[in-house]
């Protein structure tokens, strides 16, 4: 089997359809891992609702993984913004032992650093 070249495309597989999508050699695995995910949510939705058209299940699925993705990067952010404080108040911290030393100047440094 010859390599993948960037004009190669990818057979993707949702319920009972296929789809050819051309995609770089290096975004290929990452791509067909999407289309598992979304394949299975698709199959999730369809277990769950009255015969509905392949087109209403990719919205839906569609719908529920970006609720779901703006959520985790909704948690993400506060993540973000608790370690943004961590770090402010140890810099703080650092910038009164450092002014501390420098009206000290002659002691040993360790003895300036506060005990944590």
């Amino acid at each position: 089997m010859n390599a993948p070249t960037s004009n190669d495309p990818v057979a993707l597989r949702l319920i009972d359809r296929e789809f050819l999508i051309a995609c770089a050699p290096e975004e290929r695995d990452g791509l067909v891992e999407a289309a598992a995910l979304l394949d299975r949510k698709m199959r999730e939705l369809r277990a769950n609702a009255r015969a509905p058209s392949f087109e209403r299940l990719a919205v839906l699925a569609a719908v529920s993984m970006t609720h779901e993705l703006l959520a985790l990067r909704k948690q993400q952010g506060g993540h973000d913004q608790q370690t943004a404080q961590r770090l402010a108040t140890l810099r703080q911290r650092l910038d009164i032992a450092l002014e501390s030393a420098v009206a000290r100047q002659g002691e040993p440094v360790a003895d300036l650093l506060p005990k944590a």
